[in-house]
């Protein structure tokens, strides 16, 4: 198994009560609330801490997208990525991922993209999503257009990275005179490419038959396991076997000496991540045309009924959606969701909600020193052969 780590960088100084008060922290939590002098210090701790990971040995570091948020104040990975391009100097570097309809022009991307894989010198992973539902609304973009626009954009950046330019694009929502991005990816034909998803039946189907790595988040282990074994049925429609390589659970890790203490130290930090960074009314999540209404009853059926309930630690722990304890109980809880859900990387949050320095940079420690060792060649029982590459 790979574990990555994987960093909300949220605004963890954030007043949890006045997120109560809001309502949620999306969309409408006031930015008067964001202090630019925390916010700065911030941003220096949380680059420190992927560094530290990577010093560290894990396999990966890992940044995201999203928008009008006290959640995750990475609006724009791409300046975030590229300062850890140079420093981050053995493991990958990921960003799960751009929202590609939010895009006015995706050769953007392509060629932000292009440049951290030749920083990297091809240690760059490449993340596609269409964003949450909450980002339309931050954007401004109508989500019935959500899916239309990000195959246009997708289709762009491949063609972008794989035919020689410049050539002309015209689709609906986009229209290229010259389509000639510099530089070229490192990588060829360019970077491995990850699909985060919530569980959106079209995404894993997609997903699945390009072959690209499928990224589950924020679930119970029993779901990540239905939507992981739906992508190994895609699979194998499509015409091969997928494998661990392919399979990808975001999570999170809390490492103490003792049960006992890792919960009591885990505990308001991750409850402070589940009810006030996550928390908004699933008409946020989940805007009238963003899904097809097969999806939007998938999703809402292992997330919106979660909706108004206060979620404690145990809860979390109880349902597989974070993993807390010893490290016994870690590594024996890793393996055996693991096993379940057949999946080959652990996409692993060190940090979570208000969790500060000092216990960030010791579960890293015990992370590193307690669960990395168990698992460089561990696979699970099944889907043990190597990924094909991406086409």
């Amino acid at each position: 198994m790979k574990i990555f780590n994987f960093h909300l960088m949220p605004y963890a100084d954030a007043d949890l009560d006045a997120i109560a008060r809001h309502g949620s922290a999306w969309v409408t939590f006031s930015n008067s609330q964001f202090d630019p002098k925390k916010g700065a210090e911030l941003y220096h701790r949380y680059l420190d801490e992927l560094e530290y990971a990577d010093k560290l040995g894990f396999d990966g570091v890992v940044l995201n997208e999203h928008h009008q948020n006290a959640y995750g104040l990475m609006p724009t990975p791409g300046v975030l990525a590229g300062a850890l391009a140079r420093s981050v100097k053995h493991a990958k570097l990921a960003i799960l991922g751009r929202a590609l309809p939010l895009l006015q022009n995706p050769l953007a991307v392509a060629e932000e993209y292009a440049i951290l894989d030749n920083l990297t010198h091809g240690r760059f992973i490449a993340g596609f999503v269409r964003g949450i539902g909450a980002e339309y609304h931050s954007m401004g973009i109508n989500p019935v257009d959500s899916q239309a626009r990000f195959n246009e954009a997708h289709e762009i950046i491949i063609r972008a990275w794989t035919e020689p330019g410049p050539f002309r694009y015209a689709g609906r929502h986009y229209e290229i005179n010259y389509v000639n991005p510099w530089p070229r990816p490192y990588q060829t034909p360019h970077p491995p490419i990850w699909i985060p998803s919530q569980g959106s039946t079209s995404t894993i189907t997609w997903a699945a038959q390009m072959r690209y790595t499928y990224c589950q988040t924020l679930s119970p282990i029993a779901v990540v396991a239905r939507f992981f074994q739906a992508y190994r049925d895609e699979a194998e429609k499509a015409g091969y076997t997928a494998t661990p390589d392919q399979l990808a659970w975001s999570n999170s890790i809390y490492v103490a000496e003792t049960d006992a203490k890792a919960m009591r130290e885990a505990k308001p930090h991750l409850e402070a991540l589940a009810n006030r960074f996550l928390g908004m009314p699933v008409e946020m999540l989940l805007p009238p045309g963003y899904s097809s209404i097969e999806s939007m009853k998938r999703v809402a059926a292992t997330k919106g009924r979660q909706e108004g309930k206060i979620q404690t630690a145990e809860d979390l722990v109880r349902q597989g959606v974070v993993i807390v304890g010893s490290p016994a109980t870690v590594r024996e809880k890793l393996a055996e969701y693991q096993d379940l859900a057949g999946f080959g990387t652990s996409l692993t949050k060190t940090q979570f909600g208000t969790l500060p320095r000092d216990m960030t940079k010791a579960n890293m420690e015990a992370i590193a020193e307690e669960v990395l060792p168990y698992f460089r060649e561990r696979v699970p029982q099944a889907n043990t052969k190597v990924a094909e590459p991406a086409k």
